[in-house]
């Protein structure tokens, strides 16, 4: 198999598995509400398999980088694929195993995730593919991938009913795993690490990125732009639609003209993206898809209004993952970048729940338009931190930090 081919392969298995999670993003919960009737245990199920996402992403990398990679790849998603494969039978199983089988594909899936994105690094460059062109139109394929996905699950349960749908989602993983372990050649992309103790490789990880103010202010802007994204997707724009607009559909509406407005922006940072400073084009793209959609649902009464800005933020939207991305792959010492990156990646999730919290309390608190000034206004200080902060300086690369001794 040509390297350009492996490469078409690993990007497949992963963008098969996100197409399941969609799936299964739809169909658990409708599972849940269908056997149980209980709107909090959807939350609990719900929290049950995020916060092992987020755990696994982190604390698993280091069994990862002794177990191989790619190895771990497979197995994750072989197990994945038992594990959604049973949460079907929860009926007949109890809730509270269903709260178990469920948290255990969380965390198989975090640890999943993160060692396929391990993995396109070598990839890409035997295949001769540029980082940043990778990671661009990885993050577009993903983002068309969820829409599709959100949509086939709401379609499967209709049209084979929700434990089938579920089953479904089971075989995208098992799809999964095949693909790696047949198309991806052993010993290419992620050979197992030299043996070290648990924590110490652990700590190799985290004393990596206090020394890379670059990647931890890059970390810092991301994970506050998903609070604020998650605060306007679960509350505000449901409270502005319902209060303004009137109709449910228009908060559909919001949702896909910022993801078309995403995908044109993956497009054309795809093309462009090696060419552009990396620096201001991060900073710009994090200040133009974040404050603006919270300005426009303040100010504006206008439907037509929010959904040009909010197409704008998408488009804005569209550099910020490709560049982190890029940058982890780059700047990283090889042999951290499992760890490294299973940490990104819980830090970047970080603000999701917390950002659904402070929507809620904000808006219930406030009502709905002081708390959009008063969210707008902390999202524009940190998304001008990349500015302000030496390592995001317009001009010249800063110099890569060395790798924490003992690591």
């Amino acid at each position: 198999m040509t390297p350009r081919r492996e490469l078409h392969v690993l990007v497949a298995a992963d963008l098969i598995s996100n197409l399941g999670s969609r799936i299964s993003l739809v169909a658990i919960p409708w599972l849940v509400l269908e056997t149980t009737g209980s709107p909090a245990r959807m939350g609990v199920v719900a929290a049950a398999e995020a916060l092992p996402y987020m755990l696994s992403s982190t604390l698993a990398t280091p069994w990862a980088d002794r177990f191989g990679v790619r190895r771990t790849s497979i197995v994750a998603d072989a197990a994945s694929a038992v594990a959604v494969a049973l949460v079907a039978l929860a009926p007949w199983l109890g809730f509270g195993t269903l709260v178990a089988l469920v948290a255990v594909a969380g965390g198989l899936r975090g640890i999943g995730d993160r060692v396929k994105h391990v993995m396109f690094r070598p990839a890409a460059q035997r295949a001769g593919v540029p980082l940043i062109r990778l990671t661009s139109a990885y993050d577009g394929l993903v983002r068309g991938v969820s829409l599709f996905g959100a949509v086939l699950g709401g379609l499967l349960i209709d049209w084979v009913g929700v434990t089938r749908a579920i089953w479904i989602d089971a075989g995208t993983f098992a799809l999964c795993a095949l693909l790696v372990g047949v198309g991806v050649r052993p010993g290419a992309p992620g050979e197992p690490a030299p043996r070290e103790s648990y924590l110490r490789a652990l700590r190799g990880g985290f004393a990596y990125l206090r020394t890379d103010r670059t990647l931890l202010a890059m970390l810092l802007v991301i994970s506050a732009l998903n609070l604020f994204a998650n605060a306007s997707v679960a509350v505000y724009i449901p409270l502005w639609v319902a209060e303004v607009f009137g109709d449910p559909a228009g908060f559909g509406l919001v949702l896909g003209v910022f993801a078309g407005g995403a995908l044109l922006g993956n497009l054309i940072f795809t093309v462009a993206g090696p060419r552009l400073p990396r620096r201001l084009t991060f900073a710009v793209g994090a200040a133009v898809s974040g404050t603006p959609r919270l300005l426009a649902l303040a100010l504006s009464d206008d439907l037509v209004v929010v959904l040009t800005v909010t197409f704008l933020s998408g488009v804005g939207i569209a550099a910020v993952n490709p560049l982190l991305g890029a940058a982890l792959y780059e700047r990283v010492p090889e042999a951290l970048q499992t760890r490294v990156i299973g940490i990104s990646g819980s830090l970047a999730f970080l603000g999701l729940p917390v950002g659904a919290l402070l929507g809620g309390w904000t808006a219930a608190g406030l009502g709905l338009v002081p708390a959009l000034w008063l969210m707008s206004a902390a999202c524009l200080a940190l998304t001008v931190v990349p500015l302000l902060v030496g390592g995001l300086r317009a001009g010249g690369r800063e110099p890569e930090p060395a790798v924490p001794a003992g690591s």
